[in-house]
């Protein structure tokens, strides 16, 4: 049987919160009028030198799995926009893991996650 890893609170938000910002830095980078490229290694074939935000964050794999799961959780945001836009994947990128590292922030604080969800929730359906 496979073992599984259990973690609550301050330690799962803390790794979860630094997968995330690992990514986001990655594609932060790439962002603006004076961007740069990126650099990736893959397991297969030639590194490729890239500046678009899915892609980054699709080559994008932490080793630690708490860890990976933020990563993941902004490579959703990058592809759903990828998806449905077409651009704009960096930028998502970015505001995803803002909204995230806020929300964490205001949790430590004593905020009801739910009522977190509930907010960005109700801002969305205004947005929209």
């Amino acid at each position: 049987m496979a073992h599984k890893q259990v973690l609550f609170r301050s330690a799962a938000r803390e790794k979860i919160l630094r997968g995330a910002t690992q990514l986001a830095d990655a594609v932060r980078v790439t962002l603006g009028p004076r961007s740069k490229s990126v650099l990736i290694e893959r397991k297969w074939g030639s590194p490729i030198v890239c500046n678009d935000g899915v892609t980054i964050a699709k080559e994008f794999d932490l080793k630690d799995p708490e860890e990976n799961l933020g990563a993941r959780m902004l490579r959703q945001a990058a592809e759903k926009t990828g998806d449905m836009v077409g651009d704009g994947t960096s930028t998502s990128t970015i505001l995803a893991h803002a909204m995230f590292a806020d929300g964490v922030r205001n949790v430590v604080a004593g905020a009801s996650a739910i009522d977190i969800k509930r907010g960005l929730d109700r801002a969305a359906k205004r947005a929209i």
